[in-house]
């Protein structure tokens, strides 16, 4: 796609961030270090190509447009995944190793154990990027990747591959409060409510189980923090991938209400990128986290 062809001059769109950002010309034109007319004139300019005014012009005083607004929103979250990716290449070239994973697995897995490969690793500078949104490894900006799923991977070499179980569980609190027994209806479920269907819902695993029952969530999260969370906090029954919330068994704040755990199709897979250059330290780290993840370290 032509993008030049849709899209102003970027140094025009640079400066309307600016000014949207200081809400004046003359404070854009100091950080921009140009002249406060070198501004005004890049405004014009974009005014005239979108065929709109962007601002009106009072005494001392500039006020932004409802069209204005909408696309400096767009334009200062763009700006920023922009150098958020620079940032991210520039460090790759800087012995400092990016790390990619969804926010539950960086919570819940990854940030504990980066204490213990610091140590073991003092001359490797660590970044991690927790996203739920599936990492594009070919975009570059990324070492390593861990990523839930299915392979094959088109963009990436798979490193080393961990099966997970799923297992119902909830605060002991929750625990003594309920009725004892199989669940039932009686039971308070939290569901997360996952864009991505590799991650499991109760009606799924209702269906795998061949249980004889109904579950209407009383609680529903959009990230799978939250959902653990809301039943470490006591307030109902999670599906608990057992890799994720093994810390929470172990420390006695979650507990497994069955012995049967259920395997998951999908594993935890640490990737490099297929096609980036990979630095040594990057190769090193990915040993260390596919150790980490097969022997849970």
């Amino acid at each position: 796609m032509n993008f030049r062809r849709r899209i102003p001059s970027l140094t025009a769109l640079l400066t309307l961030e600016a000014v949207l950002r200081h809400r004046s010309f003359t404070a854009a034109a100091v950080e921009l270090g140009v002249t406060q007319a070198a501004v005004s004139r890049q405004i014009a300019v974009l005014e005239e190509e979108l065929g709109l005014d962007l601002f009106v012009r009072k005494h001392r005083a500039i006020e932004p447009t409802p069209p204005c607004l909408t696309l400096g929103t767009t334009l200062a979250q763009s700006f920023a995944n922009i150098a958020d990716t620079v940032d991210g290449v520039r460090s790759s070239q800087q012995g400092v190793v990016t790390i990619g994973a969804s926010v539950a697995f960086s919570s819940f897995w990854l940030l504990p154990r980066l204490a213990e490969f610091r140590r073991e690793n003092a001359g490797v500078q660590i970044r991690v990027i927790s996203q739920d949104a599936r990492i594009d490894l070919d975009a570059g900006g990324v070492d390593i990747a861990i990523r839930y799923g299915r392979p094959p991977f088109t963009d990436a070499k798979i490193v080393a591959s961990q099966e997970d179980f799923v297992v119902p569980v909830c605060s002991p609190d929750y625990q003594r409060r309920r009725q004892p027994g199989e669940l039932s209806g009686a039971d308070e479920f939290i569901e997360t409510d996952a864009q991505d269907r590799t991650w499991l819902s109760w009606a799924h695993w209702v269906e795998e189980t061949g249980r004889d029952l109904r579950v209407r969530p009383h609680l529903r999260f959009s990230h799978y923090t939250e959902t653990i969370a809301a039943a470490r906090a006591g307030q109902g029954i999670a599906l608990g991938w057992r890799l994720l919330v093994q810390t929470f068994l172990d420390d006695g704040t979650l507990v497994a209400l069955e012995e049967a755990k259920m395997p998951t199709v999908e594993r935890f897979h640490v990737l490099l990128p297929a096609k980036t250059r990979r630095s040594d330290s990057a190769e090193h780290a990915a040993t260390w986290l596919a150790n980490a993840l097969t022997h849970q370290r």
